[in-house]
């Protein structure tokens, strides 16, 4: 059976004003605020980037962040809207009162089973589900041109999202994409912070995480399904990212049914 420790996964921060612990890395983050009374802000926190501390003066602002298997959890077309959300456009801008209230009301949802001393996990990720797909409606609604270089570090996320098991050197994607793989680089790191191979090693190590605690699957399996020649390659690969050895983790977050 999947533990469910939410807590490790999801948090929502009231008040927020920024300096208080976030989750790191591999989390996403989303902060509300109103500016006035007819408008209301929305700040994205892409994976592996910080919020600009600009954003938290003067108002105070609710804070969500989420790590990324939330939304891996789900179908890929999801989580592909959910990278486009936040990698568009840092920021959303809200005046129609009546979408106000709609995500006001979501929110208040979410912060109620959030602090509910039985609150459900999978309660919790439906309606952060609810909050995004109302977000990626909003934005969709407002789509303004992306500069090329936001453009294509979505498109290398999609076509990561596709072919990161088999596929995982930067050179197949910036061939795909039309560019240099150094120039790939560049962009990644600049956007993201990470490499295109440091990218898809995160989402491989994801990935790894998901199928040892939901499936039956060997270490050996899950070796060869991720493009390892080894046991003992991808041991190591899984060691230096998590801290534990594949058995260990599959040991630590899974329970006899």
């Amino acid at each position: 059976m999947y533990l469910t420790s939410w807590e490790n996964k999801f948090q929502i921060i009231e008040n927020f004003q920024g300096g208080e612990e976030q989750f790191a890395g591999n989390s996403m983050g989303i902060y509300i605020k109103y500016v006035n009374t007819q408008e209301l802000h929305i700040h994205y926190k892409p994976l592996n980037e910080n919020f600009n501390d600009t954003i938290f003066l003067n108002k105070l602002g609710i804070l969500l962040n989420f790590e990324r298997d939330l939304i891996d959890e789900d179908d890929i077309e999801y989580a592909l809207d959910v990278m486009s959300l936040f990698n568009r456009s840092p920021r959303l801008v809200l005046s129609d009162l009546k979408e106000i209230e709609h995500l006001i009301s979501i929110l208040d949802h979410l912060k109620s089973e959030f602090h509910r001393v039985d609150s459900s996990y999978i309660m919790l990720k439906t309606l952060l589900k609810v909050l995004l797909l109302h977000l990626i409606r909003c934005q969709n609604d407002r789509f303004i041109e992306q500069d090329l270089n936001q453009k294509r570090v979505f498109q290398f996320l999609e076509l990561m999202e596709t072919h990161f098991l088999n596929e995982p050197n930067g050179l197949f994607y910036a061939e795909k994409l039309g560019i240099s793989e150094k120039r790939l680089n560049q962009i990644l790191k600049a956007k993201l912070k990470l490499t295109a191979r440091q990218v898809i090693q995160q989402r491989q190590i994801t990935e790894a995480k998901r199928e040892l605690v939901k499936t039956e699957i060997t270490t050996k399996e899950l070796a060869y399904m991720l493009g390892f020649n080894s046991i003992s390659s991808f041991s190591r690969f899984f060691r230096k990212n998590t801290g534990i050895s594949p058995s260990e983790f599959k040991k630590t977050n899974t329970i006899e049914a």
